[in-house]
């Protein structure tokens, strides 16, 4: 297991209502990560965003939305990554959705699972 070093970190941003074959797009991304044997995928989930198309989504109680930004992060090494997010990049296209994939440096500084 890896504890320390160079990685890369990947988030998606995409939105609370997208879906993929009849369910969350977020969750699918997910267990793609799991599937994959990445170390780890955490969602975020925005209170208040906008994409491409421009539409302001907030969870304003005056203007609740029922499709947030949602922000899935991932960090591995470039290796790993480069064929999840090739699946990924497809996931998003058959939820015919827009989204945004971004891939920077991270330093790892600590990894381990829980102790039992």
């Amino acid at each position: 297991m890896r504890v320390r070093g160079d990685g890369k970190l990947v988030r998606i941003f995409i939105g609370e209502g997208d879906r993929l074959r009849g369910r969350p797009l977020f969750e699918a991304i997910v267990y793609l990560a799991r599937e994959m044997g990445l170390g780890g995928a955490t969602v975020l989930r925005g209170i208040e965003g906008y994409g491409a198309d421009s539409i302001v989504h907030t969870a304003r109680i005056l203007r609740l939305s029922e499709d947030l930004p949602i922000v899935i992060e991932v960090v591995e090494s470039e290796e790993t990554l480069e064929p999840f997010i090739a699946r990924v990049e497809a996931m998003l296209d058959e939820a015919n959705c827009g989204g945004l994939i971004t891939l920077e440096r991270a330093e790892i500084i600590r990894y381990k699972p829980e102790q039992q």
